[in-house]
């Protein structure tokens, strides 16, 4: 049985006080799966994902990270600790270089950026052909890519992903979710925020259904693709994308 890498229990998280977002979130990623988030607009997905990455306090309940209590330790020690987080926007830095955006990644670790560069670029050949192109100047799913390497320049186990094939062609959201498929090959474990919740289910392992800040379902990626309950109340107007 695979080992439980993180584990969010009855969270409850806000950005503003009084006011929270996610009313007892619960959420399990075991050791190489990929799991995807769905729901409607305003359920709590990014909020679930960015409390975890501890970008929004969470007023109660605990995050564990193989055991370790990381509840609302900062970004860069979880950074530190393994856990890679992709924003949804401003995900790059557009002035500099993808050499310079993949340093920026490892910026605490800068004695290791051979070594990481030559397996990034080894999963993104595009990236180190391109190496000294600013990154500006990148497609959508170009940056995408670009985020999700720098992402990974200090060898996460998990990594967060939050809406990575938002705003992008069919072509770029279906090379996205490639490059997803491939990062979770590679020995990480990954946790994906996705508003195309059809794409989302064909790829994940397991799968979590929020609504209204709270797990509505659960389940395999597959098992919820099919449930009619689901599909009635989500896929119908989430993302028909295919």
């Amino acid at each position: 049985m695979s080992e439980t890498v993180l584990v969010a229990e009855d969270v409850v998280a806000g950005y503003l006080p009084g006011l929270d977002i996610l009313t007892g979130c619960n959420f399990t990623l075991a050791d190489g799966e990929l799991v995807g988030i769905i729901g409607p607009n305003g359920a709590g997905k990014s909020t679930l994902l960015k409390s975890m990455f501890g970008l929004v306090t969470i007023r109660s309940g605990h995050v564990r990270l193989r055991g370790e209590e990381i509840t609302n330790l900062e970004a860069h020690a979880l950074v530190a600790k393994g856990v890679g987080y992709v924003p949804q926007t401003n995900n790059v830095f557009p002035n500099l270089t993808i050499r310079e955006n993949l340093e920026m990644g490892i910026y605490q670790a800068p004695k290791l950026f051979d070594e990481r560069f030559e397996i990034v670029t080894g999963l993104f050949p595009l990236l180190g052909e391109r190496r000294e192109q600013r990154a500006g100047f990148l497609s959508g799913g170009e940056r995408q890519m670009l985020a999700m390497g720098r992402a990974l320049m200090m060898q996460p186990s998990v990594l967060l992903l939050d809406e990575p094939s938002a705003g992008l062609s069919p072509a770029n959201q279906d090379e996205v979710f490639r490059q997803v498929k491939l990062i979770n090959a590679s020995g990480v474990s990954v946790v994906m925020v996705e508003q195309n919740a059809r794409r989302c289910l064909q790829i994940a392992d397991r799968a979590y259904v929020l609504d209204q800040g709270r797990n509505a379902y659960e389940g395999s990626g597959d098992g919820l693709l099919h449930d009619p309950k689901v599909v009635e109340l989500y896929l119908g107007t989430l993302a028909q994308k295919d």
